[in-house]
């Protein structure tokens, strides 16, 4: 495809059309463990900034980002919402001189917890710019606290952190810092300080201005708040705090470090501006503290994300690539710019239809105009363009460069995908999304329900990347597989409130994995004669094992031309093929490298039909020698408990053929982190509810692979062969 030289981008980068610039435009995703109280902020939030009137509540199901049914009922959230609002700043509190008085425009997403839906977290911090981490004043870190946070440094992405439910029993700001520190490895420093905690929490001590914010407890809605001089009793705290955070940033930012070296007086403004270049930089993380559900400390939280977290123009161009050449691409935040956006998000809304979310990174879009999508080289029109703001959705007639918005009708549309300008067309790297853990055969109820479940199960494979749909050779059942019993659970509920699918399930499986302990040869050959032109085909390989998380890795290591190059590929397929059933139980085998090293062919009667074939003879025959062995995933389990139920939670843990890894305690809980293998975690929650009368609760999420033993593996093997 030709591509047409770029006109010179404008100096300016925001169109004369545009109402928000640029600069004044914030793209952050609400993210932490499940129960922080992401939703709960995200209600305020928008109550604050007056895009909704009345505060809704995630357990009285009345909140905006939890839409869903499922998500109202459960009091959870499962599927990431987009949201727009707008807020204005104080004039004493900003370091943006310029914008004083002036409409700040925040894009906000409010993401899941739970690690059934991981997948939604994964793809929202692909897009976005910032993140506020949610911690629970009282747990501190959490399991899915880390995961997070691991996304959140995959993608680079600058965050702050807020500590919310400083009103709860046992809340403790100090130690949930610490524990950022210690298990997150973040550079965290407060500047935020709540004032009090529990029943006498009264609002929060601005460490950088030295004053307190106390709020008005004639006014539930903590719209009501008054700045003061610091009460006396807490002004070695915030002085002490002060002196720790401006060595903190004076460590990181030369500006900082030369006017506290060399004495000079270091403004409130100049501090605030130290702390947004390293928290861009992803080397600071500030700390708000603080109460969503009691209304204290949420309007200062939106100033720190104004005044730390970054807009689109402060973080490097997304990189893109040339499909054909695969030479780096930047797309730059600039109106003027070739049009060049990603896909993150597929949704069938029950109003307007099949949605597709994306970020546009340059140029903009109008209605009307026409977009590429590399995968499939085909173009789209683009007829309708909404926006999401709160709970309402408004229709728009240009996206600029940095907004987040949705197209409606558009198809052949995956997530992850690439729609840009036809004449300079680019690939951005999609979000990457881990593997399904647990399977089951489902099948409709009527014949009815068969033509339309097929539907819907594409309909919510085409929404969630990490939902699969397969037909069982062996059996003709349909598989669907999913992150966790809940995850699917979910799939199942939608398909019979959205899709009208009427279904039964079978007992969940698990996703099983082989892989080989010790190096072997393999030797495969096909040969057919049967009259005229025959097959011939003759591979060796040599397989040895890798390290964990590797995955297949195959190299050709032929010399000679004993395989000619043409065939080469498919071999390389046979092999593909061949790993996805190994010899142990049937199961993918993971981790292992693939040499091939020798062969031989027939002038006429070779092809790459024969070459496919006698390569996965050839692993076959490999596996067989090379000490093959079963996998199972292994869950990262933390339980938190009250004191008196831990002997009976850890004697379960060990029943499920957990291993206890480590036991804290936080006030009167008991926090028991334990390894214990998926398969022996169904019914868990049930379990533990009736073993503490409903007082403990637990997280899970995978953590690796690793081998069945030996008195377990003849069972597996057998639910297997039903």
């Amino acid at each position: 495809m030709a591509v047409v030289a770029a006109k010179p981008l404008s100096e300016n980068p925001n169109s004369p059309d545009r109402a928000y610039p640029l600069e004044r435009t914030r793209n952050i995703g609400i993210a932490a463990h499940i129960d922080a109280g992401k939703t709960t902020l995200t209600e305020r939030i928008l109550f604050y900034t007056g895009m909704i009137h009345k505060i809704g509540e995630v357990h009285e199901g009345t909140t905006v980002t939890d839409w869903m049914e499922q998500e109202r009922e459960r009091g959870i959230t499962i599927t990431s919402a987009a949201t727009t609002c707008f807020w204005t700043q104080r004039p004493e509190e900003t370091i943006y001189k310029a914008y004083n008085g002036i409409k700040m425009r925040v894009n906000i997403i409010d993401t899941p917890g739970h690690v059934d839906f991981t997948a939604e977290v994964e793809r929202s911090l692909r897009v976005l710019d910032g993140a506020v981490a949610v911690f629970c004043a009282v747990a501190g870190v959490q399991p899915q606290s880390e995961t997070v946070w691991r996304q959140a440094t995959k993608y680079n992405v600058p965050r702050i952190a807020f500590v919310n439910k400083m009103d709860r029993t046992g809340a403790n700001f100090d130690n949930a810092i610490n524990d950022m520190r210690t298990k997150l490895g973040a550079n965290a420093w407060p500047v935020l300080i709540p004032l009090g905690r529990e029943d006498y929490l009264q609002g929060q001590l601005d460490v950088i201005n030295r004053k307190a914010i106390i709020y008005s407890d004639s006014d539930v809605m903590g719209s009501v708040y008054r700045i003061e001089e610091i009460p006396e009793e807490f002004q070695d705290l915030v002085e002490n705090a002060y002196a720790d955070l401006v060595t903190a940033i004076s460590d990181l930012d030369e500006e900082i470090g030369t006017a506290f070296l060399e004495e000079q007086p270091i403004t409130p403004t100049m501090l605030k501006a130290g702390i947004r270049r390293q928290t861009i930089a992803n080397k600071f993380v500030p700390v708000v503290g603080g109460s969503a559900f009691k209304n204290k400390g949420v309007q200062y939280l939106v100033d720190a994300v104004i005044d730390y977290l970054p807009g689109p123009l402060d973080i490097p161009a997304a990189k893109g690539q040339d499909p054909d050449t695969a030479a780096p691409i930047p797309a730059i935040a600039n109106d003027s710019a070739p049009f060049c956006s990603l896909a993150f998000k597929l949704w069938s809304d029950p109003f307007v239809g099949k949605l597709v979310f994306f970020r546009v990174y340059s140029g903009k879009l109008t209605k009307g105009d026409t977009v590429y999508n590399p995968r499939t080289n085909k173009r789209d029109r683009i007829s309708r363009l909404i926006q999401i703001q709160a709970d309402k959705r408004e229709d728009i007639d240009t996206i600029y460069s940095g907004d987040i918005a949705a197209i409606v009708g558009i198809k052949n549309v995956t997530t992850g995908d690439t729609l840009c300008d036809e004449d300079h067309v680019m690939l951005l790297e999609p979000p990457s999304f881990p593997d399904p853990v647990i399977s089951m055969a489902i099948e409709p109820k009527t014949k009815v329900d068969q033509e339309k479940m097929g539907l819907a199960l594409q309909r919510l494979a085409e929404e969630d990347p990490t939902f699969r749909v397969h037909t069982d050779e062996d059996t003709g059942q349909t598989i669907i597989a999913g992150m966790g019993e809940l995850h699917l659970e979910i799939i199942r509920d939608r398909m019979m409130r959205e899709f009208k699918v009427d279904a039964n399930a079978g007992k969940p499986q698990i996703a099983y994995r082989e892989t080989i302990t010790k190096p072997a040869m393999g030797d495969g050959k096909l040969i057919k004669q049967s009259g005229g032109r025959g097959q011939y085909g003759h591979v060796i390989v040599n397989v040895r094992p890798s390290e964990r998380g590797k995955g297949l890795v195959v190299e050709n290591k032929v010399v000679g031309g004993t395989i000619p190059k043409e065939y080469i590929p498919a071999c390389k397929k046979g092999i593909e093929e061949a790993v996805l059933n190994g010899v142990v139980g049937g199961y993918p085998v993971i981790d292992v490298e693939v040499d091939i090293i020798d062969g031989s062919y027939h002038d006429v009667d070779s092809n790459e039909l024969a070459f496919k074939m006698a390569a996965i003879f050839a692993v076959k025959e490999a596996f067989k020698k090379a000490n093959a062995i079963l996998l199972e995933p292994i869950m990262k389990v933390e339980n938190s408990t009250p004191d008196e139920y831990q002997g009976d939670i850890m004697g379960d843990l060990n029943r499920r053929r957990g291993k206890i890894m480590s036991i804290e305690s936080k006030g009167n809980l008991s926090i028991i982190n334990a390894e214990v293998p998926l398969a022996e975690m169904f019914g868990y929650s049930t379990a533990i509810r009736s073993l503490s009368k409903g007082r403990s609760s637990y997280s899970m999420e995978p953590l690796h692979f690793e081998q069945v033993p030996a008195q377990v593996l003849a069972a597996v093997l057998d639910q297997k062969g039903k």
